[in-house]
């Protein structure tokens, strides 16, 4: 009996058909399901106090499109002060953090030294501490310190991770030892093979921790919440709590979502710009060989 492949091939064809559209079908409801809530506060942000107060059923457009509420929300209270705030501990933070990392990466991945492993190993295990326990024992630390309500307080506790440190090791680890070697015979410093060889090579991976640094520091809000009740160090994050809290988030409501719309595109813009880079150095990051 003949087999009839035509048959065979349009039964696979239809087959493959019905699967794809299935899957982007759920993967369009997911999108949308996603990015409605910023749909939904864009919307809120650019509809008047006065409309937005006449809604009885709320709607998913808007007539009368205004920036009034992005004006209000720079002018009645110091969101602008915040975002000062926020650039300063984000831009200082990250700076130190990538100076400790890199050079962290760097001894775990080439410099030998005795217990280097050991050290290594207990230097992981910090990542099984919960972070609740790291938090109270900063606190502590810092107030004794009495560097309460200080940008140093802020910053502080902030500039290592063991994380970033392991991603840049392993990444460090796949550059081959001969490019070392080669460079010692050449009488290279340490130094000057790291910031002219590794750093150049692995440049994906510590654009990646640089990135995800931005956004950790900018979106941080418990340790900024207990270490400061100063409103001149608060945060963008803290200072929309301040806002929703205080009487003109709670009555205006599209202002607050002004604020929040104001603080989210920034690191949503890094985010579209950088995505390839991040993907990349995480994958880099992860692989071996």
């Amino acid at each position: 009996m003949a087999v009839d492949y035509k048959k065979i091939e349009k039964r696979a064809r239809i087959r493959k058909g019905v699967s794809q559209t299935v899957i982007y079908t759920l993967l369009v409801i997911w999108a949308l399901m996603v990015l409605f809530p910023f749909y939904w506060m864009l919307l809120t942000s650019i509809k008047s106090y006065g409309s937005y107060n006449a809604e009885y059923i709320p709607k998913l457009y808007t007539a009368a499109p205004t920036i009034q509420n992005y004006i209000d929300a720079f002018t009645t209270v110091s969101l602008a002060k915040y975002f000062a705030n926020t650039l300063i501990y984000t831009a200082v933070t990250t700076a130190a953090m990538l100076i400790v990392t890199v050079l962290a990466a760097f001894a775990f991945a080439r410099l030998q030294f005795k217990g280097k492993n050991l050290v290594f190993v207990l230097f992981l295990a910090l990542m099984m501490i919960p972070n609740e326990l790291v938090i109270i024992t900063n606190f502590v630390t810092i107030t004794n310190l009495e560097l309460r309500n200080t940008f140093t307080g802020l910053i502080l506790p902030s500039i290592t991770s063991v994380f970033y440190i392991y991603l840049l090791k392993e990444n460090f680890a796949q550059v081959p030892d001969e490019l070392y070697y080669a460079a010692k015979v050449d009488n290279t410093s340490d130094l000057k093979y790291l910031f002219k060889v590794l750093i150049p090579v692995c440049r994906h991976t510590v654009i990646t921790i640089t990135i995800l640094k931005i956004i950790e520091c900018w979106n941080s809000y418990v340790w900024p919440r207990l270490i400061t009740d100063d409103e001149s160090y608060f945060l963008v994050s803290n200072g929309i709590q301040t806002i929703r809290e205080s009487g003109f988030g709670r009555e205006n409501i599209p202002a607050m979502m002004a604020a929040v719309v104001s603080i989210s595109v920034p690191l949503i813009v890094l985010f579209l710009i950088f995505h390839k880079k991040i993907m990349a150095g995480v994958a880099r990051g992860g692989s071996k060989g």
